[in-house]
């Protein structure tokens, strides 16, 4: 048998073995999937934090060398590490990343502020799409400065208004200047999504599905996270409270619509989501239940409808959301979680999804691999019954991870996991 049938063959296999796990079937061995390992395949390949966001080649072959050492059921998404230099190049505002801003071994960094103050409510509703042109992106990056000059474009229906008007502008110095950098940024991004797709086609042709090739995002969190930043949006449930729902409202089908548009361009169905303001503590109950689930619940279930597979990863806790995740159809997402109370989350939703995750990152960064060993272990123990399991870390695998203890958490899921 060639090496390209015996690939083929495995790619079938891991895929079939994931799937199982994802519809409450029990597959042949309870399988691993990283949600994204971050920088830790580039910290054991030797690579400064810098470097990998400059060299996608050798960020890549990284991912590769650490899938096929431990022999993944998925190859992991390496998109939670970007490309820095259209960043640098376009000037982002929302990042901070090592050798701009950062050291060159830190990790990049989010700057959560508000972007949209909420006396800016009525102008977003009024008109999203004019508003994040003229007045989000230029606040955004600094090289879209000259977007805020733009009229409001339903003024230029005429084409020789239009024309003339875009002659204008395209002559001004500022915006001559954008349209070069647009051209750099083209190439740029071309070059990296080429090295992407390379690496998507080698894994693949190695027998490695890829675990996910697009991000969706709750409607709540598309708010929060970059309108809005945390403190705004929190206030906003008390001050102004239909305006935060209607901006909720408006956003949610195009987020789904992006989200199933990617999933299929792709031919990969699974997609993730990303999950942290509905956590414990950061609403109370009758908020979540308001402002978070229900536009959260209808994403889910419209991208199921669709024929794809959520991957929503809960955040921080999520144990008292958990009642909430029965109205969720049966064997259609894995739920990764971060910290929650495996029993109950066993007796709640054990019926309902795919349980992923949970190994503690503590114990991959500083425990023992006898101590890893014993929490996967648990796991399966716990979750292995029904077939219902993917193991990872609790936020996947930390930077910091002891490559003996990750190693640790693979052998195990081989040697305890086989049904």
């Amino acid at each position: 048998m060639t090496d390209a049938v015996e690939n083929k063959k495995s790619f079938e296999q891991r895929e079939k073995r994931v799937s199982d796990a994802i519809s409450l079937r029990r597959p042949d061995r309870v399988p691993i999937m990283m949600l994204s390992p971050h920088y830790y395949p580039t910290e054991v390949a030797g690579l400064s934090k810098k470097e990998a966001l400059n060299n996608h080649e050798k960020c890549f072959e990284a991912y590769k060398k650490m899938t096929l050492d431990l022999e993944l059921d998925m190859a992991p998404f390496p998109g939670a590490i970007p490309p820095a230099r259209p960043y640098a190049l376009m000037g982002v505002k929302q990042y901070k990343w090592a050798g701009d801003g950062l050291g060159d071994d830190v990790g990049h960094q989010y700057v959560e502020k508000e972007y949209m103050p909420a006396d800016e409510y009525d102008a977003f509703l009024e008109n999203p799409e004019g508003f994040a042109m003229r007045t989000l992106w230029p606040r955004m990056v600094e090289s879209m400065a000259p977007l805020a000059q733009l009229p409001p474009l339903y003024s230029l229906l005429e084409a020789r208004h239009l024309v003339m008007f875009g002659g204008t502008l395209a002559g001004t110095p500022e915006f001559s200047d954008l349209l070069q950098k647009m051209i750099e940024l083209g190439k740029e991004v071309v070059a990296y999504t080429n090295a992407l797709n390379a690496y998507y086609a080698e894994m693949e042709a190695f027998g490695f599905p890829i675990s996910y090739r697009t991000i969706g995002r709750a409607p709540f969190e598309g708010i929060t996270d970059f309108l809005r930043g945390m403190k705004g949006s929190m206030l906003d449930m008390y001050r102004v409270p239909d305006k935060l729902l209607a901006a909720i409202d408006l956003i949610a089908p195009q987020m789904t619509r992006y989200a199933m548009t990617g999933a299929k361009k792709s031919e990969n169905p699974r997609v993730f989501v990303p999950l942290h303001r509905g956590a414990d503590g950061y609403m109370s109950d009758e908020q979540f239940k308001k402002f978070y689930w229900p536009s959260l619940k209808k994403m889910l279930l419209d991208l199921v409808e669709a024929g794809l597979t959520p991957m929503p990863f809960f955040e921080a806790t999520y144990d008292s959301r958990l009642e909430y995740l029965t109205e969720l159809p049966r064997g259609k997402m894995a739920g990764h979680f971060e910290i929650v109370d495996r029993k109950k989350a066993k007796k709640i939703i054990g019926d309902t999804m795919c349980f992923w995750g949970n190994v503690s990152a503590r114990l991959l960064a500083h425990g023992t691999p006898t101590q890893v060993k014993d929490d996967v272990k648990d796991l399966i123990d716990t979750f292995g019954d029904n077939g219902g399991l993917i193991v990872d870390g609790s936020v996947s695998i930390p930077d910091e991870a002891n490559p003996k203890n990750v190693a640790a958490m693979v052998e195990t899921v081989f040697d305890y996991g086989v049904y």
